[in-house]
């Protein structure tokens, strides 16, 4: 969280599971150490989301006050969660401050570039925050199991992530990146739960179905990817997901903690008085196009129905 001036610190651990090299220091108040599987309340799991939101605006100011550069990784089975999550996060935050990179497919152009290439045009400059919606990770994962790349052009991406990552983090980038664990038995079930849901069925892909079917090729190619790219100075954080309102606090709770920010005074603002009409006259509604008043029809005629 903000702290109050520079140089002071958080006490504590974040809650979020790391592999390795643990900077988190945050605790969100209250006790939180309830029996495992036990769900948070809505009214609690509002009101920590809203405070958490409150000091990711906190975050904000500093990274565009500062220059910070801040990259997020987000990477997890599909259905893990990734997406609402980043949703939580930006809610609040300026579009101008932090992006979302979620990159489709490669060109065939793309496909003949340095594997890392397309993904250094997404990275942020001075002041700025970018959540990436899947990253460089795909050829560790989706890529390797479908046979998207080749033996080879795999192990060279295990051998150059990790020097990738270093030259980020050495050259100024704050760096994080989170797992988002599920389980397969909550997977299904979401995946279940989007087929006969309008409003989320498109993020039912054919390559989601393969999921299902190469679940173990998924978990070996993920235990090598960690082998390899869990390291000190880019370390994963892994986010169990399988009750999403507690992976979005808690992931969410570590990002805050792992970032020695501090609050950005404010420049004092006040509302200028309305200065005396000079005379304008606004043309005439009748020379508008207005959209039709929808909400008046759902709403009916009061008197008509007495």
């Amino acid at each position: 969280m903000a702290k109050k001036g520079k140089g002071s610190k958080a006490k504590g651990k974040a809650t979020a599971a790391p592999l390795a090299g643990d900077q988190g220091h945050f605790v969100p108040p209250g006790n939180h150490e309830g029996e495992r599987g036990q769900k948070i309340g809505n009214r609690l799991y509002e009101a920590e989301l809203f405070r958490m939101q409150s000091e990711l605006v906190k975050l904000q100011e500093w990274v565009r006050t500062t220059g910070a550069r801040v990259v997020v990784v987000f990477e997890g089975r599909d259905a893990a969660g990734k997406g609402g999550t980043i949703k939580r996060i930006t809610e609040y935050l300026s579009p101008r401050v932090a992006r979302i990179a979620a990159l489709p497919a490669p060109t065939e152009r793309e496909r003949t570039e340095w594997y890392f290439q397309r993904y250094i045009a997404h990275l942020p400059a001075a002041g700025e925050i970018v959540l990436f919606d899947r990253s460089w990770y795909n050829r560790a994962g989706v890529e390797r199991v479908m046979g998207f790349c080749t033996a080879e052009e795999h192990k060279r991406f295990l051998h150059q992530c990790p020097i990738f990552e270093r030259m980020l983090v050495e050259d100024g980038i704050i760096l994080r990146k989170y797992w988002f664990s599920v389980s397969d038995a909550e997977q299904y079930r979401r995946f279940h739960s989007r087929l006969h849901d309008p409003v989320r069925q498109w993020k039912l892909s054919p390559m989601d179905l393969e999921s299902i079917t190469r679940w173990e090729d998924y978990s070996r190619a993920k235990d090598e990817m960690m082998v390899h790219t869990d390291q000190p100075h880019a370390p994963w954080y892994v986010v169990e997901s399988d009750i999403k309102k507690h992976a979005r606090l808690n992931m969410i709770a570590h990002l805050l903690g792992s970032i020695p920010f501090t609050d950005v005074l404010r420049d004092h603002i006040e509302l200028p008085e309305r200065p005396v009409s000079s005379g304008y006259v606004r043309p005439p509604m009748s020379l508008s196009t207005f959209v039709p008043d929808f909400v008046a029809e759902l709403l009916g005629d009061r008197e008509r129905d007495f």
